[in-house]
């Protein structure tokens, strides 16, 4: 090779060499990705990115995973560490994470321990023998003087929406204060789940109704008054609206007891009040084919064993039932009640008093209302009611939004016709519940960010519920159609080989 020519390949070698460095450098921060997955698990949304930017100081991401991991554990590292790559992109520069190997060392192993994050044991199979190994699956996010961690990443779902809320966390410094409420008059209700779940984000309080409602305060959360307030009760009450509290009311119309099948109508003022905004809760139960189940006593043999059944009072609002133009509620794919009322919207009591009352969501179009005389029955031989379900949704979820002329303000007023819908031993059991109160609880406090986000993380996809025709007629097809499809191969084949033969016969015949 000639000098001249040697100049001009080393020329041509370096400028793909500077192309490629300064492309790199650029995708860094300038890159697109296809994603054709249904909730885009492998994109970060836009909430997250939301959140990324309000970073204006170095945040340190610092990931312990043991090497070697079996099948679905080390593709969750290598989800991680492109997520988090993203993450990084889209910071700025604000944020940085490493990678720490923790195989073999015990220093980083200690490390990691004094962050927060304990080894997971897991079995593994190595050399034809199945072993346990110590293995760390964790990060600890720095950001100033704070730190939060997730101690286990076992699974990538909710992992970015984990992640986003570590970072929300240690970015927004200013939490609102929330508390919930009671009444003199109200017996105690643990809601420990939901307190735990909002405490991650604001600060909870537990205050009574008997005593005003401290400025602080921006949302109320109440649940299963059973009584008429006091004057000081609904004075302090009204008062908070008035000033533009915001509300999450979860306030039955009956209350009932399956264990003695009992139920009877709350006496409350609080109807009333509802009322004078346009809401009002029936005196009726709602059921719905969409359902729970609870267990009854069946007789097999000399025994009684219980039995899993169908149980309308408990209705499971699903897809299709959620009003999609309500970003709190369009991604949701379920949330159970027990024992709802329904709410029946009155548009000239609303509209006198400047409230705008937003449907939330609906039971199914396979419903009906029990009044009056309430069969609470579980066996549908016992209970003709469950054989009538097949009237239209019943409104069970309201937003209202109160415009108060006088000083201006906006209060929103959110009603679940579900005394127990956010207590531990009702619908705050329930892991879909959790979402929509959280979802609820950020609406109405405006910030929004994370609801998109926490919809789009939901990973439930249960078979859709069939007609009893049309699982017959899907029956049928399973059975006859790859017999058909077997015995037309088979005259194809019998067919081609006639042809076959009819022409071999002519040329050798």
């Amino acid at each position: 090779m000639s000098t001249q020519n040697k100049k001009s390949f080393l020329t041509y070698i370096g400028i793909v060499l500077t192309i490629l460095v300064l492309l790199n450098i650029v995708s860094r921060n300038l890159f697109f990705r296809w994603d054709l997955t249904e909730n885009k698990m492998y994109s970060l949304s836009d909430s997250s990115k939301s959140v990324v930017s309000k970073i204006d100081d170095r945040l340190t991401m610092k990931v312990y995973f043991s090497d070697n991991l079996p099948g679905e554990y080390g593709n969750n590292r290598r989800y991680l560490q492109d997520i988090l790559e993203e993450y990084a992109a889209y910071s700025g520069g604000n944020i940085h994470f490493e990678f720490y190997h923790t195989d073999d060392d015990e220093k980083m192993q200690e490390e990691a321990q004094k962050s927060g994050i304990q080894p997971v044991q897991l079995q593994v199979i190595e050399n034809d023998n199945i072993e346990v190994k110590r293995v760390y699956m964790g990060m600890v996010f720095l950001y100033e003087d704070e730190r939060e961690t997730i101690p286990v990443i076992q699974t990538t779902t909710g992992l970015e929406y984990d992640i986003t809320t570590k970072i929300k966390k240690l970015v927004d410094t200013n939490k609102e204060t929330l508390a919930i409420a009671k009444t003199n008059g109200q017996e105690q209700i643990k809601n420990e789940n939901v307190s735990q779940l909002l405490a991650q984000r604001y600060n909870i309080r537990n205050i009574n109704l008997s005593e005003s409602v401290a400025e602080n305060i921006s949302l109320l959360l109440i649940n299963g008054v059973e009584d008429s307030l006091t004057i000081d009760e609904r004075q302090n009450l009204e008062d908070f609206i008035a000033r533009g509290g915001n509300i999450l009311l979860a306030q039955n119309r009956i209350k009932t007891d399956l264990s003695t099948q009992q139920a009877n109508p709350i006496l409350s003022d609080i109807y009333t009040l509802l009322d004078s905004y346009g809401l009002h809760i029936a005196p009726n139960l709602v059921l719905d084919l969409n359902c729970g189940k609870v267990n009854v006593q069946q007789n097999l043999g000399f025994i009684r064993i219980p039995v899993p059944m169908d149980y309308p009072f408990l209705p499971i609002i699903k897809e299709g039932s959620f009003n999609d133009e309500i970003v709190m509620v369009n991604g949701l794919e379920s949330v159970r009640l027990m024992f709802p009322s329904e709410i029946i919207i009155n548009d000239s009591v609303a509209a006198a008093e400047n409230v705008n009352i937003i449907p939330l969501f609906t039971s199914s179009n396979r419903s009906t209302t029990m009044e009056e005389f309430f069969n609470l029955n579980p066996d549908p031989k016992a209970n003709p009611a469950f054989r009538q379900l097949n009237e239209a949704g019943k409104v069970l979820g309201v937003l209202a939004e109160i415009t108060h002329s006088e000083n201006g303000t906006l209060s929103q007023f959110i009603l679940i016709p579900d005394s127990r819908f956010i207590a531990d031993d009702g619908g705050g059991a329930a892991p879909e519940n959790h979402i929509f109160v959280m979802n609820a609880v950020d609406y109405l406090l405006g910030d929004r960010e994370l609801i998109s986000l926490r919809s789009r993380e939901i990973t439930n996809r249960p078979l859709q519920d069939l007609e009893d025709d049309v699982k017959a007629r899907w029956k049928w097809i399973n059975i006859l159609l790859p017999s058909m499809l077997v015995a037309a191969f088979g005259g194809l084949r019998m067919r081609q080989e006639k042809n076959r033969a009819k022409i071999l016969e002519e040329i050798y015949g």
